[in-house]
């Protein structure tokens, strides 16, 4: 079996990007997946979680897994790893478009493993550590984080008129004629509304 692995953790990786490049990989080896496995999750869920951890447990001898880049399997060092440990020990193949790795069970394949594991893991610290850094730095300047005042106020503002923002759903007028009646802006109008309906669900769940 030849399988292909898609994940995306946030909104702004797209599944049709990541197909795309491995169906450009496979017409020109001459390859064709038996099963796409695709999932929007984050890689810090536990891998028993994971649709590629039930993916592991299905691989036999010879197969083969693609994916478009080493970080799609894992996030931290030990992981990678193990999910390649899993895999080598199966008998079957890695294969990771980005960085060109063909993994099979032999030492090369091992030790390669191990130093991109490491080097993810590494770049991943270095990427948290400039990113502290720069917010150390802000707080130093006297830059102020977190969301702004003016858009606190217009949430405020809302949870001060909760009623009214009910009437007016109830009424059947769209979230963007709220948002002008309440001088506030969607964005805003939509995050309390989601939020207010978190509220109902959790009220009704207790009772």
């Amino acid at each position: 079996m030849i399988y292909a692995y898609i994940r995306k953790s946030t909104e702004k990786q797209v599944f049709s990007h990541m197909k795309y490049e491995i169906k450009q990989y496979t017409i020109q080896n001459g390859i064709i997946i038996d099963k796409w496995i695709e999932e929007s999750i984050s890689s810090r869920k536990p891998l028993n979680k994971r649709e590629l951890g039930l993916l592991l447990e299905e691989l036999s001898p010879n197969d083969i897994l693609i994916t478009t880049e080493i970080s799609r399997l894992g996030r931290s060092i030990l992981e990678v790893m193990s999910i390649l440990q899993t895999c080598l020990n199966k008998n079957c193949q890695v294969i990771t478009i980005k960085e060109h790795y063909h993994l099979g069970n032999d030492i090369q394949s091992k030790v390669l493993a191990f130093a991109f594991g490491l080097s993810a893991e590494i770049e991943r610290n270095l990427i948290s550590q400039r990113t502290k850094a720069a917010l150390t730095s802000k707080k130093a300047e006297g830059v102020k984080l977190g969301r702004p005042m003016e858009a606190k106020s217009r949430e405020l503002k809302l949870s001060k008129n909760i009623r009214r923002v009910q009437d007016l759903l109830n009424k059947g007028l769209s979230k963007a004629a709220i948002s002008r009646t309440l001088n506030v802006r969607r964005q805003t109008l939509h995050r309390f509304i989601k939020r207010m309906e978190l509220d109902n669900q959790n009220i009704i769940q207790t009772v």
